[in-house]
């Protein structure tokens, strides 16, 4: 069987030594593109299992509205207050057994100066030798919580698309900043891949710990990563069947979730072949062989499920979404 075509391999088949390892810029933002904060927080997570060290931020006075924006106080270890600012923070990790690093980019949607901020943030990624970039995001939707969380790839990149079975975005209308950074990632010839998922409306609130997994079960496809996904599978599980007690009690709701399941098994009904049921058991063999923990990898099937590749929702940026489904930081 020959080796599966991920991110990585497209990064390592074209990069040219630069005196710095080559990386993989992994990049989420709180916001408009961030529902439920799925894509932050799977952010996240990736940051805490590669052990990734801190590099110096992007400057936030230039970009952020703090009435919009705004900060947070708290108390740090020592118990004194401080004030948090809302900031794009940027982390680098080692993936053990390859030549890559990943570089990670995590922050709060900007407020002004869209361009600049960009311009910045690829120059930073040139210095630090990025050869590839994948943007996460989530979006609100008519999805059931009772069905799996969907997660679906894309890229405008023909050649990514051919490559890793990505579909190309339709949409057009008013972006995010992920849709701006793809565009413009492209333009600088990073091969570049988003990955969106899918979180319920009527339970937008954070945290989405379902639709997290679904994210970080793309993110082992396209990256050599292996994540222990055990905990995060609990809390998916926890999360469903709090939201089923909530839905229970309102008769409403209860049959709303039952027409969205509905709506959903029909349309899906088609692709339960041996063609999907086959893709399925491949996508399991990529994360099982990934380098790195093994444990609870595999129990994510209890959230997840054998399913066909879903269809790519209509963007990751429509109309009916809310201005800001995550919340400020």
């Amino acid at each position: 069987m020959n080796d599966p075509v991920t991110l990585s391999s497209l990064v390592s088949a074209s990069t040219t030594p630069q005196g710095v390892r080559p990386a993989i810029m992994v990049v989420a933002f709180e916001g408009w593109n961030d529902a439920g904060d799925a894509a932050s927080s799977a952010l996240k997570h990736l940051k805490s299992a590669t052990s990734a060290r801190r590099l110096e931020g992007i400057g936030d006075d230039d970009y952020y509205d703090y009435q919009f924006s705004r900060p947070h106080v708290r108390r740090n270890a020592s118990g004194k207050r401080v004030v948090k600012w809302p900031t794009t923070r940027i982390y680098r990790a080692a993936l053990p057994h390859t030549e890559l690093d990943l570089l990670l980019v995590r922050g709060v949607e900007p407020t002004y100066r869209w361009k600049a901020f960009i311009a910045e943030l690829l120059m930073r990624a040139e210095v630090e030798n990025v050869q590839g970039v994948m943007a996460l995001g989530a979006l609100l939707a008519d999805v059931p919580h009772t069905r799996p969380i969907q997660a679906s790839i894309s890229s405008d990149d023909p050649v990514v698309r051919e490559a890793l079975g990505a579909s190309e975005s339709t949409y057009e209308g008013p972006t995010g900043i992920l849709g701006v950074l793809a565009q413009f990632a492209e333009a600088a010839g990073l091969p570049t891949v988003s990955i969106w998922s899918a979180v319920p409306h009527y339970v937008a609130q954070p945290p989405s710990p379902k639709a997290e997994l679904a994210i970080l079960h793309r993110i082992e496809e396209l990256l050599p990563v292996g994540l222990d996904l055990h905990e995060l599978t609990e809390d998916a599980l926890a999360w469903e069947r709090g939201v089923n007690a909530l839905a229970t009690g309102d008769a409403d709701i209860a049959a709303y979730v039952q027409q969205l399941e509905q709506a959903q098994d029909e349309t899906e009904l088609p692709e339960a072949s041996g063609e999907a049921i086959a893709r399925e058991f491949e996508r399991y063999l990529k994360r099982r062989h990934r380098p790195g923990p093994a444990t609870g990898t595999s129990d994510a099937s209890a959230v997840e499920g054998p399913q066909a590749p879903p269809e790519s929702p209509r963007s990751p940026d429509t109309p009916d979404t809310p201005d800001t489904p995550g919340t400020p930081e």
